[in-house]
């Protein structure tokens, strides 16, 4: 079946033998047009099914009442509820989201940012991608005087509004839970560490450890396992040592923690008496799994309606809100594959 053609204001102008720019006018209510020329033009318009651009309009009016948000992974909860958090703030004030994914890649990043800036949206929200790179498509964002939000994945000394968890306590945390439980040779599974939020969950183990008397052992620390296919290589790898862990803290996320699970029992492995593990994100399947997962709570519904607030907050003030970083506490979900007291 053949497509129809879309109806434009060129189509209008061409039935009724007037100028394009007239045409215009009429639609946008302009004064210039008379009251009889207008009812001629919205009449005709309905008739032709004509539908208005609104990111054309958008953009000669200079103003877009649309946000883009972008993110590492849409498919992954944490970021899923962040955007269904915000898009509960935004939609009840008009606004429409325009979700964008990095897929980790810092080219790709820099590609949908552009783009975003170039449809004239409000604002952007942002959690950078684990790939580096220089940070001024970002600061290009601000120079336009658009709204600048990042979340959870920084850039440090970039001025903008930041909304984050507190990685360090959750870590401590999580670390200090698996010590009362017993575990004595707890490993880490650590994520990049040019991403802030990964060091400071590196710097909270280290914490707990020291606080408790307990020694800092690198080999305990495996770099960079963050998906379920690394979580199982970690795990594997350092089941293998001549002293293997006792338990495993995925401070990158609960696939990773999900890896760990699947790793050791298929090696015959009891969960939590041989092995204790925690994850990091409250993904939903933490509690199905068998055993369900100790894992971190990081309230990102929340996260999501403060971003959004943020951004409303800044335009009724005109810009005259102080920049600045808004911390939201997680919370340690315990479950029972850390639960061995």
């Amino acid at each position: 079946m053949k497509r129809q053609k879309r109806t434009t204001i060129y189509d209008i102008a061409e039935k009724l033998n007037l100028a394009a720019s007239s045409v215009s006018r009429a639609l946008s209510n302009s004064d210039k047009i008379n009251a009889e020329t207008k009812a001629l033009v919205l009449k005709t318009a309905a008739e032709m099914n004509y539908q208005q651009n609104a990111m054309a309009s958008n953009l000669r009016k200079g103003s877009n009442p649309t946000i883009g948000v972008v993110v590492p992974r849409i498919n992954q909860y944490f970021f899923s509820n962040i955007i269904a958090g915000l898009e509960e703030v935004t939609f009840n004030k008009g606004y429409n989201l325009v979700i964008c994914q990095s897929n980790e890649s810092h080219e790709r990043e820099v590609e949908v940012v552009n783009t975003l800036i170039n449809q004239n949206v409000s604002g952007i929200v942002i959690s950078i991608a684990a790939e580096t790179g220089s940070s001024d498509h970002l600061q290009q964002v601000v120079d336009r005087n658009i709204q600048l939000i990042q979340f959870d994945r920084v850039v440090e000394d970039l001025e903008t509004f930041k909304v984050l968890n507190d990685n360090h306590k959750a870590s401590y945390d999580a670390v200090i839970h698996l010590i009362e439980q017993g575990y004595r040779r707890i490993a880490l599974l650590e994520g990049p560490q040019e991403l802030h939020i990964f060091r400071e969950r590196k710097e909270g183990y280290i914490a707990a450890l020291k606080a408790s008397g307990f020694p800092i052992l690198e080999e305990l620390m495996y770099a960079n396992a963050w998906t379920k296919e690394l979580g199982a290589q970690a795990t594997a790898e350092l089941l293998e040592m001549a002293s293997p862990p006792d338990a495993i803290f995925a401070s990158t996320s609960d696939f990773a923690a999900l890896g760990v699970l699947e790793a050791a029992t298929g090696k015959g492995i009891r969960i939590p008496e041989e092995l204790g593990i925690c994850g990091y994100s409250n993904e939903p399947f933490t509690e199905i799994t068998s055993p369900s997962i100790t894992t971190i709570d990081q309230f990102s519904i929340e996260m999501g309606k403060t971003i959004g607030n943020l951004h409303f907050q800044e335009l009724v003030n005109s810009g005259m809100v102080i920049k600045k970083t808004v911390n939201i506490m997680p919370k340690l979900i315990v479950r029972k594959s850390s639960q061995r007291v």
